[in-house]
């Protein structure tokens, strides 16, 4: 079994030993895609808000010297999403309304800590192309992070 289909076959077992988890992503530290069993959402948006609400939780805990971060989660009316650090991915967890996240959190971690076995992340960063950068903080958004592929009418002036 290749490495996709194994990540891909975790992410289902976890589904299935947990009736409440809805779907599962595994996105990369960047928030591009790695694997998928979310039925009914658009996983590469999943993977990539995952990256930037994680980068959130990670700067909050560090502020108040929490130490490193556990995992992220959003409470909802609809269910909760739990994001866990797995290596150099993240692993996010969609689950229905009042789940009990004791039940939850010792299994999908345990899945996050085997996923980051399995996935590698690219090494050749050269082959991505150049991170534009730039020390002018009204730089717009493609200048300053890469970023770059937001769609230009989320951009606002001044920006």
């Amino acid at each position: 079994m290749n490495a996709q289909a194994a990540m891909l076959a975790e992410l289902h077992r976890l589904r299935h030993r947990l009736p409440e988890v809805t779907g599962a992503v595994l996105g990369d530290v960047e928030g591009i895609l790695v694997a998928s069993d979310l039925p009914g959402a658009n996983a590469h948006h999943i993977a990539a808000l995952a990256a930037a609400g994680m980068g959130i939780a990670s700067r909050f805990a560090q502020a108040v010297g929490h130490g490193p971060l556990q995992e992220s989660v959003i409470r909802s009316s609809g269910g909760t999403v739990v994001t866990y650090p797995a290596g150099y991915a993240l692993l996010t967890v969609v689950t229905y309304p009042d789940v009990d996240l004791a039940k939850v959190h010792p299994l999908a971690r345990a899945v996050a800590h085997r996923l980051a076995e399995l996935w590698e992340p690219p090494r050749d960063t050269a082959a991505c192309g150049p991170t534009p950068t730039s020390a002018d903080p009204h730089a717009p958004l493609a200048v300053r992070t890469p970023m770059a592929t937001l769609p230009r009418e989320l951009w606002t002036d001044g920006y």
